[in-house]
């Protein structure tokens, strides 16, 4: 059996059958989608037999139904799909909306996602035309909530809106995941590298970026380079 994506299918990694999926194919193998060497993360056995949901149906459950309801009334059309996994709820947004649902979600009396936890950038190379994620973690304090916030876009035209204005502290967060990923921020104040140097070539959190490094010697002790280390089983 091959996945999706031509992996063959490994012998002794098999994953039980379930009532949900009793007969799903291989999805995805590994953690970074490593075929057959570099990737020394220790994920290079999982194996994922079935794709994530595009959309968690109704009830979501909890304070979630009134959130996302609230959320719609005010940005109607904005929100492209709900996802609830693992206790969490993640809003998939439009980037051209995402200015509007960030300001709504900071200031309706209902919502009140006042502190921003970070933001976050994910490369997804099979996605095409939503290569590039960024995702927005924010936290009501007024009413002890949590809600994610994702938004794409195309590897080709990596822009999507800078939301300093709305949550000031993205400033630096911003900056990161420009440099890690790529991710071009529209309307912040001094987009610049905060991590590489400033002519460092590519972005170093692709996952389609070449692992390189050099040795590093620690006590007497050289660790080889990344792509000079075994493969974990």
């Amino acid at each position: 059996m091959t996945s999706p994506d031509n992996l063959p299918e490994v012998p002794g990694a098999e994953v039980p059958a379930t009532p949900e999926a009793p007969e799903a194919p291989i999805a995805r193998r590994g953690m970074f989608g490593a075929a057959d060497s570099g990737d020394t993360s220790g994920y290079g056995g999982l194996v994922v037999r079935r794709a994530p949901q595009l959309s968690t149906p109704r009830p979501y459950g909890g304070y979630f139904d009134e959130l996302v309801d609230t959320l719609e009334s005010a940005v109607d059309g904005a929100i492209e799909r709900v996802v609830v996994d693992r206790g969490e709820l993640t809003l998939h947004v439009k980037r051209e909306r995402l200015l509007e649902v960030a300001q709504k979600l900071r200031d309706d009396p209902a919502l009140r996602f006042e502190l921003s936890l970070g933001v976050s950038g994910v490369h997804y190379p099979h996605l095409a035309g939503e290569e590039l994620h960024a995702v927005y973690h924010l936290c009501s304090i007024t009413h002890n909530r949590r809600v994610r916030v994702e938004v794409s876009c195309p590897d080709s035209d990596p822009h999507i809106p800078s939301t300093v204005g709305v949550y000031p502290g993205h400033d630096w967060h911003e900056r990161e995941t420009y440099d890690f990923f790529g991710i071009v921020f529209d309307g912040h104040p001094a987009l610049t590298r905060i991590m590489m140097p400033d002519d460092w070539d590519g972005h170093p959190q692709r996952k389609d970026y070449p692992l390189g490094g050099i040795p590093v010697e620690y006590r007497g002790a050289t660790v080889p380079a990344p792509d000079n280390r075994r493969s974990y089983a």
